[in-house]
């Protein structure tokens, strides 16, 4: 598939998507139709996923439809074929199959939490529902029994570095050095955090989580909808309970509502409590550096793939806040 076909799939079936907009990311589009959402992977493959085929593609659907059927209930619907007919592309059965789509249920997008955050109208009792519904995923879905890999967690952080030269080219040399520095930085913490880490690890904090929770992610509805965890790497998915709260910490810092991180943070802890001395607190502000690192990443290379334009130039304030936020963590 290419952006053109997107289009094209959108243009040539308005009675199946009325007034459908599309959303596009670094990995996916993202078709929103009146009720349904279509989600299509991109045919790309990057150091931690690969969607370059139509069969792994088709698997990774199948992947996330039923990873994320863990945290909701009625919007993960199926996973439907994309047929191509002459010039025309449907997800009727008619023609040869070209790709895949996840089929899901639309949510109302005004209750997405990143846009009520800029709307200042995320409050204590959202955050404590929140609390209590990742608390209990965290307890009870599945542990997972491999060790952490120190030196993969290394190599997790230093991926960063492939961003240099973009960083470079738009902020200079001395914003590049800080991806270097950070780089360094993770090795020294993780040096000295190494036993708490494994410590944790047999304590029962390992688990199958959700892998991608920012704000971004969440519907904050009567119940807040946890969605879109991560099905393309299971090592990213498999994290301590610490490092899956520090990212949404993270992203609610990066929101300028660190009290509202803060009483998360709190709010979590009292529900399933994964900090219990100075060496997870440390933890605790490395995950959050880690993250950090992880959305700067994500946010550069969807800019490197934009053309010249006012969307270019949204994306990259937002690849410069994530900039500004890990140095922050740094100092």
């Amino acid at each position: 598939m290419t952006h053109a076909e997107v289009q094209a799939l959108i243009r040539d079936n308005p009675q199946m998507l009325p007034e459908a907009e599309l959303v596009e990311t670094h990995i996916s589009w993202i078709i929103l139709g009146e009720k349904l959402v279509y989600k299509l992977k991109k045919p790309v493959s990057f150091s931690f996923l690969n969607f370059s085929t139509l069969e792994k593609r088709k698997f990774f659907c199948e992947r996330e439809l039923k990873l994320n059927r863990r945290l909701t209930s009625g919007i993960y619907l199926d996973v439907i074929p994309l047929f191509r007919n002459g010039e025309t592309l449907s997800f009727q059965e008619e023609g040869t199959i070209i790709d895949y789509a996840v089929k899901m249920k639309r949510l109302n997008s005004d209750r997405q939490m990143n846009l009520l955050l800029e709307k200042d109208l995320v409050t204590p009792d959202h955050l404590d529902q929140l609390a209590e519904q990742l608390a209990n995923f965290h307890m009870s879905t599945e542990m997972v029994s491999t060790p952490p890999n120190l030196k993969n967690m290394q190599e997790d952080f230093a991926d960063l570095l492939r961003i240099a030269p973009f960083v470079e080219e738009h902020w200079g040399a001395d914003a590049a050095r800080l991806l270097d520095q950070g780089g360094k930085f993770s090795k020294k913490m993780l040096t000295a955090l190494q036993d708490r880490i494994y410590e944790r690890h047999l304590e029962g904090f390992t688990v199958d989580g959700h892998g991608d929770l920012h704000t971004g992610n969440i519907f904050l509805l009567d119940e807040p909808v946890i969605f879109d965890c991560i099905e393309f790497n299971d090592h990213l998915r498999q994290l301590d309970v610490l490092n899956e709260l520090a990212f949404l910490c993270m992203d609610l810092d990066a929101f300028g509502q660190t009290e509202l991180g803060t009483y998360l943070y709190e709010a979590y802890n009292e529900r399933y409590a994964c900090v219990n001395n100075d060496q997870d607190e440390k933890l605790f502000q490395y995950y959050k550096l880690y993250r950090a690192n992880v959305r700067l990443k994500i946010n550069a290379l969807k800019a490197m793939q934009m053309e010249d334009g006012p969307d270019l130039k949204e994306q990259l304030d937002l690849v410069k806040q994530f900039l500004d936020l890990f140095e922050y963590y740094l100092d």
